[in-house]
């Protein structure tokens, strides 16, 4: 694709994305070499509108968004993250990402001698939390 076919194609999917169509693009080479990523992701896409088969609580709830929350900074999450997510103490976010960790949705990583935990990342299966 040269250059002038790309602009074309960015100019393409913006128009739809303003009509209110959602575009999703994958690389040939991602869904031929990486289609269990690709269906990852339209995964993640579809189960915002997938309706909720039992009753979900509020707790429930604070974990889907903090995975999201996750995925969309794209690097480890912190307590002071969700704090400012959520608008909560620190002692409450710390007990989500715990309470997430426990689940396996998120992987503790640690630094120095003390075994502080800096942050925390997604684990391989973290769908499964938006599901």
């Amino acid at each position: 694709m040269d250059r002038q076919k790309y602009c074309h194609e960015l100019n393409r999917e913006t128009f739809l994305h303003a009509m209110g169509y959602p575009v999703i693009s994958f690389a040939y080479d991602d869904v031929e070499k990486n289609p269990e990523v690709c269906m990852t992701m339209l995964k993640m896409v579809m189960s915002r509108y997938q309706a909720r088969r039992a009753p979900i609580t509020r707790i429930q709830l604070a974990e889907k968004e903090i995975i999201r929350l996750a995925v969309q900074q794209a690097r480890l999450i912190r307590p002071k993250d969700v704090e400012r997510h959520f608008g909560i103490d620190h002692k409450t976010a710390v007990n989500l990402l715990k309470k997430l960790c426990s689940k396996g949705g998120l992987i503790p990583l640690y630094r120095g001698n003390r075994q502080r935990v800096v942050g925390y990342e997604l684990a391989h299966d973290f769908v499964n939390f938006l599901n």
